[in-house]
């Protein structure tokens, strides 16, 4: 029977990628993932945290209080050296509206249009959190460096993926495979990170 492991997001984009990271860096060890439309819902409140790791515990924290279970959480998004390390923690409500990748986008790609290619560098940065019902916490992070492009390219990914072009790398994370991004991404590198903490732990019961 597989461990059930609850990933504190709607998105179910994410779900999907993160199963696959798991599935590839846990090998014969079966992992469950249930995402929030999957338990009963409740009151999710606000991320407060002035950082990404202080957002995913607060997250990870919060679906183990309210379910019982082994929670992980991430808080990742797009930090512009133009623009101050901004959006950063505002990344998936940059333009006003949580979710909008369109708008988030676009307003990045007009709030950097003058800023010369020299200096349109960009990392993704991912927190991702486990905590488990009896209290115990693990933070660990992954980054991923690169360049702004100008426009779009590519249908793949979501987030700010078409217009970042990671270091050593012809294509965008949009153009990549799954595979292909999973294996440098900023949230490919956290969870493989935290993978084995995942593998030790939950075994033995989840209870912290």
């Amino acid at each position: 029977m597989p461990t059930r492991l609850l990933l504190a997001t709607r998105n179910s984009k994410k779900l999907v990628e993160l199963q696959r990271i798991l599935d590839a860096a846990l090998g014969g060890h079966r992992i469950e993932l249930v995402g929030l439309n999957d338990v009963p819902e409740y009151q999710e409140v606000p991320e407060t945290g002035l950082t990404f790791g202080e957002n995913a515990l607060l997250k990870a924290r919060e679906g183990v209080a309210y379910t019982g279970l082994p929670t992980v959480a991430d808080d990742s998004g797009i930090a512009v050296d133009a623009l101050n390390g901004m959006p950063g923690v505002f990344s998936a409500r940059w333009a006003g509206r949580h979710g909008d990748d369109r708008a988030n986008l676009e307003l990045v790609l007009a709030q950097t249009a003058d800023v010369p290619d020299e200096h349109r560098g960009a990392s993704f940065v991912c927190a991702a959190a486990l905590v488990l019902p009896g209290g115990k916490e693990h933070l660990v992070d992954g980054r991923q460096s690169g360049r702004l492009l100008r426009a779009p390219r590519g249908t793949g990914g979501f987030g700010y993926d078409p217009v970042f072009l990671a270091d050593g790398q012809t294509r965008t994370n949009a153009e990549l495979s799954p595979e292909e991004k999973d294996a440098i991404s900023h949230r490919g590198k956290a969870f493989r990170a935290l993978a084995p903490v995942i593998a030790k732990v939950l075994p033995a019961g989840a209870t912290g």
